[in-house]
């Protein structure tokens, strides 16, 4: 009999004649078994190294039923909060509670809890007493894997090792450090050396930096800056030490980042069997928004070198970029071709950004990111040598493969980074504004305001006005009516009223528009714009920011942009 899918009950269990699992993953999604979805990824891992494998999605917090149905794992348990930190999940940024959850059956909000991760570590201790380690993964866990501000609490937390009761954290991807971990595990070898990884120790190792401890961070905003500073440089697989950090009599040890994957293995991941779709045990629940999206949609590479401040997929994904080969995207656009309901439109090819694709820093590979600047910001490093031309071949070529109508670039992408390509940034446009565009084009200026974006991490608005040009002309020269649309954020560090309303009136007389819809900006964990509104410092001169924390006046900030002005 063939399997499509991970097993979720006893039922598919007996069907392979299986008496137990090796790994058993709990999840704060439904089960999507998608490239696109962390607990799907790592679940396919693991089963192509011959592991047996079950998942757990959305446990019932308040029965034995869910989390006991599959027994317990040989190896481990694997516990993530799913694609969204379960906060952001939800809570809106005016810390209401959401309605709906694209990645819950039926989409009613009802079904993961707050701070996810916890919860299940927890519900885990509490029917299995002598169990396999618990280990943590995903953003939720990456996040919080060091001391940090956290919002919805409005105070500095300790790391979620201690609170979830599990025994280890692997921060980042993890696709390649889970296997480690399992192969460790099965040999009954001693796991604490394991690249990747985060556990909680009686004494700190030798050799290890010492962070500012959780109590002195709690009590001291430069000791707070100062430990983000060291965590956030020793983040890079090629230049980074490991790091402990002592809460109260114990020490939470992060041992060096994981390596990052060869494009080779990259490749491997991705042809995995995915069956893009949900399992039917959860469909019969109800569908997920989330598959509107991600089923017709292909991930070109991961990480992502803007480092904006507010941005938490340089923390998770890292800071250089690795991408796939032509051939691995070709072959998946292939088989989506072959879904029983593809109407022939690929909604999107990219990534966190979506030119970043094929071109890195010769440097950063050599040594690790730089320790003093950016890539990006506040300009385009010359060492970067941003080259469009390779996705320009690949849009190309995936837009002239049968069965295919259009192909979509749905993800937002940098501007400065197409103006900073002499050779070929003008024939990208060109590619992308004739062929590639739904409509409307995600771009994220976050704002106009330079003392504002200076504290996002974001460039000034003379590239975006120059991009929205290039893209108004070849609209009209290919006869398409087709916008740019534009993220913006409200009450972000740094941001006044008066901001808000320079705001407005650039987006009224500049880009000739009345923006809908405006984020309130939530200061994730372990980002910088959270470290400035925790402290009301700028981190990196140390001066006072303006931080806007009043909630009535948050909400005012983000109604100066969206709400219609009234004639007098």
């Amino acid at each position: 009999m063939k399997h499509n899918f991970l097993p979720t009950t006893p039922e598919e269990l007996a069907e392979r004649g299986w008496d137990a699992l090796d790994v058993i993953l709990v999840s704060g999604d439904s089960y999507i078994d998608s490239p696109f979805i962390g607990v799907a990824v790592i679940g396919r891992v693991l089963e192509s190294a011959g592991l047996r494998v079950g998942i757990i999605s959305q446990p019932d917090m308040a029965s034995p039923a869910d989390i006991t149905r599959l027994g317990e794992p040989r190896l481990f348990w694997g516990v993530t909060g799913g694609s969204v930190d379960s906060m952001v999940a939800n809570h809106t940024a005016s810390k209401k509670k959401r309605r709906t959850d694209d990645y819950t059956p039926g989409g009613e909000n009802t079904r993961r809890p707050d701070r996810a991760v916890i919860a299940y570590g927890n519900l885990i201790r509490r029917y299995f007493k002598h169990t396999a380690p618990i280990v943590l993964g995903g953003i939720e866990a990456s996040l919080r894997r060091v001391a940090h501000y956290d919002f919805w609490d409005d105070t500095i937390r300790r790391s979620i090792l201690f609170d979830s009761k599990a025994d280890y954290l692997l921060y980042g991807m993890a696709d390649q450090s889970v296997l480690q971990l399992a192969q460790t595990l099965r040999e009954r070898k001693e796991l604490s050396h394991l690249r990747g990884l985060c556990y909680i120790s009686g004494t700190p190792p030798p050799g290890y930096h010492e962070l500012p401890s959780f109590e002195f961070v709690t009590a001291d905003n430069l000791a707070f800056i100062d430990m983000f500073h060291t965590f956030y440089k020793n983040s890079d697989p090629l230049s980074a030490h490991g790091l402990t950090q002592k809460h109260n009599d114990r020490w939470l040890v992060q041992n060096p980042p994981a390596t990052y994957p060869s494009q080779s293995e990259l490749d491997a991941v991705y042809a995995l069997p995915f069956q893009r779709a949900q399992h039917p045990y959860y469909e019969r629940q109800g569908k997920v928004k989330a598959l509107e999206t991600i089923r017709f949609s292909i991930n070109t590479h991961h990480g992502c070198y803007g480092e904006c401040n507010f941005c938490s997929i340089a923390v998770h994904e890292g800071r250089t970029v690795r991408w796939r080969s032509m051939d691995s995207i070709i072959e998946e656009a292939e088989a989506i071709t072959h879904l029983p309901d593809f109407k022939g439109y690929i909604l999107d090819v990219g990534g966190p950004t979506a030119n970043m694709y094929g071109f890195e820093c010769p440097l950063k590979l050599m040594k690790g990111a730089c320790q003093d600047k950016r890539c990006i910001y506040p300009l385009v490093c010359e060492a970067l040598k941003p080259d469009h031309q390779t996705q320009v071949e690949l849009l190309r070529r995936l837009r002239q493969l049968p069965g295919v109508k259009k192909v979509f670039v749905g993800s937002g992408l940098r501007y400065d980074l197409i103006a900073a390509d002499a050779k070929h940034g003008d024939a990208y446009t060109q590619e992308l504004v004739t062929h590639h565009v739904s409509g409307q084009l995600k771009v994220a200026p976050e704002h106009s305001q330079a003392q504002v974006l200076k504290r996002m991490g974001k460039p000034g608005v003379d590239g975006l006005l120059e991009f929205k040009r290039d893209f108004d002309r070849i609209s009209r020269e290919v006869g398409k009516e087709q916008y740019l649309t534009y993220y913006l954020i409200a009450a972000h560090p740094g941001c006044s009223e008066e901001d808000m309303r320079e705001l407005k009136r650039f987006v009224s007389h500049e880009l000739h528009l009345s923006p809908k819809q405006v984020q309130l900006f939530i200061p994730l964990p372990s980002t910088y714009s959270a470290l400035m509104y925790a402290t009301g410092l700028d981190p990196f001169t140390l001066k006072p920011v303006f931080i806007e924390k009043d909630p009535a006046r948050r909400e005012r900030q983000k109604r100066i942009v969206v709400e219609k002005q009234t004639r007098k």
